[in-house]
Order: structure tokens, then C-alpha cells, then sequence
């Protein structure tokens, strides 16, 4: 899916996070936007996946044929740290939930072994560790049937293997994909084919 910013800015109260933002994110290409703690980063990613209203100007969703905003949410996925997980469901029990949002690309047991959580599937979520956490966070967005993959910050919280791990779900399961990361850590980003200040839109 391509998505097209067109003069697109996010105020709260009287300040500006972010302006005059024109940008066309095209399909199968990695982006990565970049910008100091605070800067309006992760407020960009939740505008363009919809979370949150942009104050002025358009966001177009355009797959084949422009999509509406209320729709786009089928083709997107997102994981962020202020997204948050059922904690008294196991991770079995979240996955079958959230599959009733969004088709799942591989089975529930074969996400646990790509996310190296078999050991704790049947474990209720308040009892993991922040890592564990985060690794189920990312597999509910890497594992959605979405042609868009959003994520911010996605190794935080997250020990050296788990680096790893989002590495290699980033090569396994990104193609054809387009993929919008906001961080500040060259390698959650290395592999992306533009990188895009936000402070040029303040």
C-alpha cells in the first residue's frame, strides 16, 4: 500500500509537533524517521497509522484504489512501547484474540518458536519479563496479514539475542512490505532505503 502525506501537521494546544509534512511512502520500501527524544516521532507513526487525527492536512491510503482512512487499519500493523498487551491472557490466548482483528501469516505455535516464547505460552503475560514482552508485541505486527509495518523503537527493552531476533524477522518477513520505523538507533534502521528528519517538518 502506498501512503501519501500531503502538507500533513499534528498541533497540540499551541504547539506544533509537526508541519508542512509532504511525503509519499511507497510499497515495499523501508523508512526509517529520525529526530531527537521528544521530537515527535513516535506522534508521526500513530497520524499515519491512524491512531491519532492529524490537525491539518490529508493522508491518503491508496492500494489499487484509494482506501478511507477508517479502512486503511486492515492493511496496517504497528508495535510501540505504549502499546499494551492483555496481561491476563497467556500468549496463546492473545494471539487467537488478536487473530480475530487480523489474519495471522503462520500458525500460533510456529510464532511462539519464531519468537523463542514456547517455554511461556501457556504463561500469563503480567509474568514476563519486559524482553518477553516486547517480543510478543512485535510478533502480533510482524505475523499480521498487513501490507504496512509500523514500528517504534522496536529493540527497546529487548537483550542482544533479542536484537538478533528482530534482525532476522526483519529479513524473513518484511518483503514486499512497506515498513515506516521511528527510532534513533542505527540498528533497528540500518537496512532502511530513506531516512527522514523530523525536525525539516518542525
Amino acid at each position: 500500500m502506498q501512503i501519501i502525506l500531503t502538507d500533513t501537521g499534528k498541533r497540540y494546544n499551541r504547539e506544533w509537533i509537526f508541519r508542512h509534512f509532504n511525503y509519499t511512502f511507497n510499497p515495499g520500501k523501508a523508512y526509517a524517521i529520525t529526530g531527537p527524544n521528544g521530537s515527535g516521532k513516535s506522534t508521526l507513526l500513530q497520524v499515519i497509522a491512524g491512531a491519532i487525527m492529524q490537525t491539518e492536512g490529508k493522508i491518503i491510503y491508496n492500494k489499487e484504489t484509494e482506501i478511507k482512512p477508517e479502512q486503511a487499519h486492515k492493511e496496517l500493523s504497528i508495535a510501540g512501547p505504549y502499546l499494551e498487551l492483555i496481561e491476563e491472557m497467556t500468549a496463546l490466548e492473545f494471539l487467537n484474540f488478536h487473530a480475530t482483528f487480523k489474519t495471522l501469516t503462520i500458525s500460533n505455535p510456529e510464532i511462539l518458536k519464531e519468537i523463542n516464547l514456547v517455554h511461556a505460552s501457556n504463561k500469563q503475560i503480567r509474568y514476563y519479563s519486559s524482553g518477553m514482552k516486547q517480543r510478543l508485541k512485535l510478533a502480533q505486527a510482524f505475523f499480521s496479514n498487513t501490507s504496512v509495518l509500523l514500528l517504534d523503537e522496536p529493540t527497546t527493552n529487548l537483550d542482544e539475542e533479542g536484537i538478533q531476533l528482530y534482525q532476522q524477522l526483519i529479513k524473513k518477513y518484511t518483503t514486499g512490505r512497506l515498513v515506516i520505523i521511528s527510532s534513533n538507533d542505527k540498528q533497528e534502521y540500518h537496512f532502511c532505503d530513506e531516512v527522514i528528519s523530523i525536525m525539516e517538518f518542525k
